[in-house]
């Protein structure tokens, strides 16, 4: 079942007032806003099979992070039409399962940045200055001012892993404090950063020997899950002391500790940990209890006034939503008539997919940027005739973002989209080509073009719609015909025999399954390109196809380049691209997960 949009409802008679149900402790400004309409029902500390039991009777509910909004629930909330997260993350919430029942999303992504950063900052002197061992040697009865010893902040560089919202926000708390802010964040918008004074650098290599402090703000996702080992601690200063008040698991927790134990460097402040609360004796436990940790239980967003104002964001969006309106913060749900989005649904799907596929596999495969970049969407054939686009434009913008953002991209929807591309440097033009090329194959094509480039090479992905299933039909300069779905590894070859054995071979050692593969070649207008810069190259030829002639001649040239496209079953690590990119033949590798 498709999502649908809000629909408006009929005037509710007096036996007919929606309820909502709040198992969570929701600040009362919020809930006085519904209160005024609506029958609000809060039942603290339910457990789940009395959620499960209560849910059918309510049309909006209500959680923070501790109510897990299964399947299950939302199957038995038949009358349920919204979820809404008093927070940012919906890990608690089955989102996919959400949105086949047609069951809106909503969040409050921007509600505690402010908490977020001042936490982060809070860490930051903490750390500098031991306040947290200083703190618990005080209420023993030692006085040990020779053993705490601290540095100060100022003239320091703070290196921030993820530019966005809340890092940004770190960034401009530290100038104020007196320090140098050093990032790295490959999909922020250069001007963007250097009006904030900060300096973007391109590579961990880069920004790890050079910071005193360090802190990430990124998504925990399969990219940044362990992003900092003990290679990446012993490239730090001894003397530098790191932060997360993100996600717990962006630093491996074994190695932080090892390099706590050895000296690699001088401290850390953590808030968030990959088991909460932690369990005894593990790696967590272990982290939060090292005398060179200052530690505390994910209160990153525990502030009143957080709290104020997640609750008053997302009661207003439930207001909106059971009056009849449009949410501000749509995790999953698109904002137009259902009719509308019924025939632009799985274009939406493609768009976005289209996006994230571009990021991954131009923009991170290859080390280039998204922030400041312009992109053109072309609607081809009947797709074309269609007035109301903003879904696909959000959808677009959501896919660039969507494996670099903090929230991964569930933030954006068809109200914000256009300022969240704007802050990041990405400008998007809409084109439609009303009268399908007389050669198309397909009733409505979709193309995406970058209107910059990192190289020669075109940056262009194209796609269409059979049914409700959604193909990808050129990747590059490559011809190809694949579902945007699941883990893919994306590998520009030659195509010559022998290939593609020895890269199944390759993912053998690993223990990676092979779920399906596909080898696209070189365009019509790509082949008839390279073959005429060979043809350059080798003298004149005879009549005839430029290819075989040139081939006659024994001239290598570029027509032979291929794209091997493998959806795979299993950790894709970095050795296993590492012993990719070294099989001959193998120009690059792209891991993309969509």
């Amino acid at each position: 079942m498709a999502p649908s949009a809000v629909t408006p409802s009929p005037p509710s008679s007096p036996t007919s007032i929606p309820k909502i149900l709040v198992p969570e402790k929701v600040s009362a400004e919020g809930l006085a806003l519904l209160r005024a309409q609506y029958e609000v029902d809060t039942r603290p500390g339910l457990s789940a099979d009395e959620l499960l039991a209560l849910i059918p009777a309510y049309q909006g509910l209500i959680v923070r992070s501790e109510t897990k909004v299964t399947g299950a629930v939302l199957a038995a909330g038949v009358k349920l039409r919204v979820v809404a997260r008093a927070g940012v993350g919906v890990d608690n919430i089955d989102v996919d399962a959400a949105t086949g029942l047609g069951v809106i999303v909503v969040n409050s992504p921007s509600g505690n940045i402010l908490a977020a950063a001042e936490h982060t900052i809070a860490l930051l002197l903490a750390t500098a200055r031991n306040v947290g061992r200083a703190d618990a040697s005080l209420k023993v009865g030692k006085w040990e001012r020779s053993k705490l010893v601290g540095v100060e902040v100022g003239n320091k560089t703070l290196g921030i892993i993820g530019l966005g919202k809340v890092g940004m926000k770190v960034a401009r708390m530290a100038i104020g404090l007196g320090m140098k802010v050093t990032a790295l964040d490959p999909y922020a918008s250069p001007d963007v950063a250097k009006q904030a004074g900060v300096q973007l650098v391109g590579s961990l290599d880069a920004l790890l020997p050079v910071v005193d402090f360090l802190t990430i703000h990124t998504p925990l996702l399969a990219s940044t899950l362990n992003l900092l080992g003990e290679a990446e601690f012993q490239k730090m200063k001894t003397s530098a002391r790191v932060l997360n008040v993100a996600r717990g698991g962006v630093y491996n927790e074994e190695a932080l500790l090892k390099a706590l134990d050895e000296g690699w460097i001088a401290g850390a402040g953590i808030d968030v940990f990959t088991a909460e609360p932690p369990l005894a004796d593990s790696a967590p436990a272990r982290l939060a209890a090292h005398p060179k940790v200052v530690s505390t239980p994910h209160l990153g967003a525990s502030t009143v006034e957080a709290q104020e104002n997640v609750s008053m964001d997302v009661c207003t969006q439930v207001l909106e939503i059971l009056r009849g309106g449009l949410p501000t913060a749509a995790v999953n749900a698109p904002l137009i008539l259902p009719e509308e989005y019924r025939r632009l649904q799985p274009f939406v799907r493609l768009v976005e997919r289209m996006g994230s596929l571009y990021t991954q596999h131009f923009a991170g495969g290859r080390g280039g940027m998204v922030g400041g970049r312009r992109f053109e969407l072309v609607y081809r054939g009947e797709l074309a005739g269609v007035g109301n686009t903003r879904p696909l434009f959000a959808a677009l913008v959501k896919g660039l973002v969507s494996s670099i953002s903090d929230a991964g991209g569930r933030d954006v929807n068809i109200v914000n989209a256009t300022l969240i591309a704007k802050e990041r440097g990405i400008a998007i033009d809409e084109r439609h080509v009303r009268d399908a090329e007389p050669t198309s194959t397909y009733a409505s094509l979709v193309t995406l073009r970058s209107l910059q480039t990192d190289g020669p090479a075109e940056q262009v992905i194209e796609g269409y719609v059979s049914g409700k299933a959604i193909f990808i039909s050129k990747l590059d300069r490559f011809t190809a015909n694949f579902h945007p779905e699941g883990t893919l590894l994306v590998l520009h070859n030659y195509d010559e025999p022998g290939k593609i054995g020895n890269v199944g071979m390759v993912l053998g050692r690993h223990g990676i399954n092979i779920t399906f593969m596909q080898v696209a070649g070189l365009n019509q207008q790509a082949k008839e390109a390279a073959a005429a810069a060979a043809a350059s190259t080798a003298g004149s030829v005879a009549d005839g196809p430029v290819e075989d002639e040139l081939e006659g001649k024994g001239v290598s040239y570029v027509t032979k380049e291929a794209l091997m496209i493998l959806g795979v079953d299993g950790e894709v690590t970095a050795g296993v691209i590492d012993d990719l990119k070294t099989s001959e033949g193998i120009l690059n590798v792209s891991v993309v997960k969509l």
